[in-house]
């Protein structure tokens, strides 16, 4: 921690901030120059706030060396991190493409939806079987059982699955249902006892980026993880709330480049609900990846127009088909490949 004097501070205030960093069992660097006096707090600085010193006679400024999100920070580890899903490697030079329906609504409609996935060149299933919703009388999943119809169809294509885990007492159902990646969504971003939970276990998990959260709050999330010993965790963005009704939510595409410079760990993004409009997400796809994500999460379904749940962000066969065949040349021109 470095602590910033006033031009006016006496040397009583000096020796008062030296005395209150040896208290807290560190040593002290101080740099005198021609107008300020510097303190530097040598040591584990964990034990010291800036608040401390900030109300201290003679401080102007203290602020921290190291960020308080350590693990996930690329300070610890410059070196990318890539997450491995059954042999798909997420964070590498190829960009992984996961897809699938918002909700299981069916088995034959997870078998259709599996079948357009593999054959529009995604390599992983998503689809929730719990849902959180904003009104509680709209569809909230089928729970367990849909989980069943989504392992089902997946299998049958080859494909990993990701789906939301929104309770812990859940937890030993989707180890027991072998789900290849939780995904811990927006509303539960700062569930903290849920997040401690997922960093206790060896499987890789998505955060998707709360609806109002700022950066900061999002890596520190994600170091509730990462404390737990697990690791592969991989950021999603899916767009902020603002102010503006025009779309479902705002992308923040800025956050890719920021999150790719304070952290080691894979960006990925959801630009069906950061749009909530289908016609908007092959724009916002290609953003993503020019921004330098290293996948994408899209909504895909067999007939959106029939879709129990945010049919209107859904892209049909066809409609993925072309998007897919969009962005091969592109992720070439950017010196990636897409999975």
């Amino acid at each position: 921690m470095i602590i910033v004097m006033s031009p006016a501070a006496s040397a009583q205030s000096i020796d008062d901030v030296i005395g209150k960093i040896r208290a807290a069992g560190l040593s002290e660097h101080v740099s005198r120059g021609t107008e300020r006096t510097i303190i530097g707090a040598v040591g584990d600085e964990r034990s010291l706030q800036p608040s401390m010193f900030e109300m201290m006679p003679g401080v102007e400024r203290a602020l921290r060396v190291l960020k308080d999100y350590r693990i996930v920070s690329r300070e610890v580890q410059p070196d990318n991190t890539v997450v491995h899903v059954r042999g798909l490697a997420i964070g590498g030079a190829a960009v992984q493409v996961i897809a699938g329906p918002c909700a299981v609504e069916t088995a034959p409609q997870m078998q259709q939806a599996a079948r357009l996935v593999r054959e529009g060149g995604a390599r992983l299933l998503r689809a929730g079987a719990f849902k959180p919703r904003t009104s509680p009388y709209s569809f909230q999943g089928l729970g367990v059982a849909g989980l069943d119809y989504l392992q089902e169809a997946a299998r049958q294509q080859g494909l990993p699955v990701v789906s939301e885990l929104m309770d812990i007492r859940l937890l030993d159902t989707f180890l027991e249902y072998d789900i290849d990646v939780i995904e811990i969504g927006a509303r539960s971003m700062q569930n903290t006892d849920l997040l401690k939970e997922v960093g206790r276990i060896n499987k890789p998990v998505i955060l998707k980026r709360g609806l109002s959260a700022t950066v900061s709050e999002w890596l520190m999330a994600a170091e509730y993880i990462a404390i737990g010993g697990n690791h592969n965790i991989i950021f999603c963005e899916r767009g902020v709330r603002s102010f503006d009704p025009a779309a479902r939510n705002t992308l923040d595409v800025t956050a890719i480049p920021l999150l790719k410079r304070e952290t080691h760990l894979p960006v990925i993004v959801d630009p069906s609900h950061a749009g909530g409009k289908a016609w908007l997400v092959p724009a916002l796809s290609c953003a993503a990846l020019a921004a330098g994500a290293d996948g994408l999460m899209l909504e895909v379904h067999p007939d959106p127009a029939q879709a129990w749940c945010d049919g209107e962000q859904a892209l049909d066969g066809a409609a993925f088909g072309s998007l897919m065949a969009q962005l091969r040349p592109l992720a070439q021109v950017l010196g990636r490949s897409l999975a």
